[in-house]
């Protein structure tokens, strides 16, 4: 996985976080939804990058 990549996912973990924390805050369930779902495609990329570097290694 490269550096950019790692990056890009920690990004994007973290505006979904902010996302969810605005969503719960102001009693926005679509925005809380929305930044769930942003964490869970930045963890699948994740996992996705770790299978592709176990078969580089």
């Amino acid at each position: 996985m490269s550096f950019a990549d790692k990056l890009e996912n920690k990004a994007e973990k973290l505006i979904g976080k902010a996302k969810e924390a605005v969503g719960e805050a102001t009693n926005d369930d679509k925005k809380a939804n929305e930044g769930r779902g942003e964490q869970s495609k930045a963890d699948i990329k994740d996992a996705g990058e770790k299978v592709k570097d176990a078969f580089k290694g």
